[in-house]
């Protein structure tokens, strides 16, 4: 098992957009933690993403009942939840189920993932067109869902950031894809590696493709919805260049471009000279107008 746990990416402007949504997931948690288990899956099946729901859209009479006790066996009586066809909160339900978790473990590992590989994304595009991106991607990533799945599965809620996660794994593979990316591997004893993002990224949606054909080719419902990663991450890794080309790189991040020597244009002195032990701090500075020194960006 791989898991990653820092990005060597410094951000160079402050990610309120990621620590929001953060936040939200946070404070969405908290709230259904008050709830008892019988009232949280109400609030799973009106404000998740109900796969039959789709339908709804077109036939309007088209009935959609969500078993609230799927665990019972088929002796016990059961409890029911009628979803009624409204455009607008089945629309808002693809929105609203990226804000709602099953537990404390399937909320860490989401916002985990997200703040490595998202705060990245929103230093490089600014902080409305990432919103515009999370949203949009992750909708983008329940509607890959319900494409993907078996008829069996299109009543059961789906809930959960991982699929705009995924579109921010998808977008950091193709921006940023030599970042060092620390991570723990875990075989009979944990080691602390250091690998490129893209090889990273590439072993997590390796293991997502693999596991949703088996979800296919089985028909398993394991509860995990492997096709909004795999599409999400899809999304994230088509779109991102796209946007890049649109929105030029922030003046912030153009100043540090660095020469060979580890200096900045302006002359100032990077992080990378103080790890250089043949530079020392009392090195004079060189003058972006010095003939002898070719700049990396001329």
């Amino acid at each position: 098992m791989l898991f990653p746990y820092h990005d060597d990416n410094p951000i160079r402007r402050v990610p309120f957009i990621t620590v929001l949504i953060i936040a939200t997931n946070i404070a969405a948690a908290i709230y259904s933690s008050r709830l008892d288990v019988y009232s949280q899956r109400i609030l799973h099946a009106r404000f998740g993403f109900v796969p039959a729901r789709i339908s709804q859209l077109v036939k309007p009479d088209a009935r959609v009942v969500v078993d609230l006790i799927p665990e019972r066996p088929k002796r016990v009586n059961h409890r029911f939840l009628v979803l009624p066809a409204d455009r607008q909160q089945i629309g808002l339900s693809l929105i609203t189920c990226m804000f709602l978790h099953g537990g404390v473990m399937h909320l860490a590992g989401n916002l985990w993932f997200f703040w490595i590989f998202g705060n990245n994304i929103e230093d490089r595009l600014g902080h409305f067109v990432f919103l515009c991106l999370y949203l949009c991607g992750g909708i983008t990533a329940s509607i890959g869902h319900w494409v993907m799945i078996p008829e069996s599965q299109v009543m059961t809620p789906v809930i959960g950031a991982s699929g705009a996660v995924s579109v921010m794994l998808g977008a950091y593979a193709v921006t940023y894809p030599f970042a060092r990316i620390r991570c723990v591997l875990l075989l009979c004893l944990p080691f602390f590696i250091e690998l490129p993002a893209l090889l990273v990224l590439g072993v997590w949606i390796f293991g997502q493709v693999v596991s949703g054909m088996d979800a296919i080719n089985l028909n398993l419902n394991g509860g995990v919805a492997w096709w909004a990663h795999i599409v999400g991450f899809a999304a994230g890794a088509l779109i991102m260049p796209m946007l890049k080309d649109m929105i030029p790189e922030s003046p912030l991040r153009d100043s540090h471009r660095l020469n060979e020597f580890g200096l900045s244009r302006d002359g100032g002195l990077s992080d990378k000279q103080w790890k250089n032990p043949g530079l020392k701090r009392n090195a004079p500075t060189i003058r972006h107008d010095d003939p002898n020194i070719r700049w990396m960006d001329d």
